[in-house]
């Protein structure tokens, strides 16, 4: 069982690394279809004090693909003693927004099985581009955990994990999860909190355009937090690799 809470700042080459395998993800995208993407998180008593501020960040999903217009979020937590919800299907930041902001955080053990057997289930009645996970502990079977993962590498299913915090067992197999996957992992906590609007915004135009999506947003931003994002995840060769 993997719960500690020993934590490090996250490393600015751990984020590099995680734009870089967004950008190297392959993805199938028609402006005619509507993009499908899965938000879990684990709102666990753990996370009450970091809930608040995701709810801020994850309105830049939708902010960041406004422009392609076809994108639907549906979120995903599980909390307490075995309780699982998933919302309905969300189609702009405000009824996101809606959803998370009625959660209350409860103490429990953590339910990422449940989370990826959601996950398969949706993608079976209608595709899923991508599933975003965002927690900061893993209590479970991680050769169960592993097998899913798997699972959803064959059916096509990314998985991109955000684990709050740095605790090695947890990061261990967080990665494990994203690699069998196709999907990417990156660390933040609450002093990066710019970094984890641009990570979700990198998963969600990801999910939309891919990388070509990414490079029409950057030449018409003046953010240079966009640009870098653009620049880092269409020349892999600029990020430094790490152990």
């Amino acid at each position: 069982m993997a719960d500690s809470k020993q934590e490090k700042p996250a490393s600015s080459k751990e984020v590099s690394q995680f734009l870089k395998k967004v950008g190297t993800t392959p993805v199938k995208t028609s402006g005619a279809v509507t993009s499908r993407l899965l938000f879990a998180m684990d709102a666990t008593a753990s996370r009450e004090p970091s809930w608040d501020r995701a709810c801020h960040l994850q309105g830049q999903m939708f902010t960041s693909t406004s422009h392609l217009g076809n994108l639907n979020i549906q979120l995903c937590y599980y909390r307490g003693f075995n309780q699982f919800h998933a919302s309905r299907w969300c189609t702009s930041a405000e009824s996101l927004l809606e959803a998370m902001s009625s959660v209350r955080c409860m103490g429990g053990y953590t339910q990422i099985k449940r989370v990826m057997e959601h996950a398969i289930k949706e993608h079976q009645t209608n595709r899923l581009r991508a599933v975003v996970f965002v927690g900061d502990a893993m209590e479970e079977d991680p050769d169960a955990l592993c097998h899913l993962a798997g699972k959803m590498g064959v059916l096509g299913i990314p998985l991109f994990m955000f684990q709050e915090g740095q605790t090695t067992q947890v990061k261990n197999i967080f990665q494990q999860m994203a690699e069998l996957t196709g999907g990417a992992y990156a660390p933040f906590d609450l002093k990066s909190a710019s970094e984890l609007k641009d990570l979700l915004s990198a998963v969600a135009l990801f999910a939309t355009g891919g990388i070509q999506a990414l490079e029409s947003v950057s030449k018409g931003s003046e953010s240079n937090r966009y640009n870098l994002l653009w620049q880092q995840l269409s020349d892999p060769s600029s990020n430094q690799s790490h152990d």
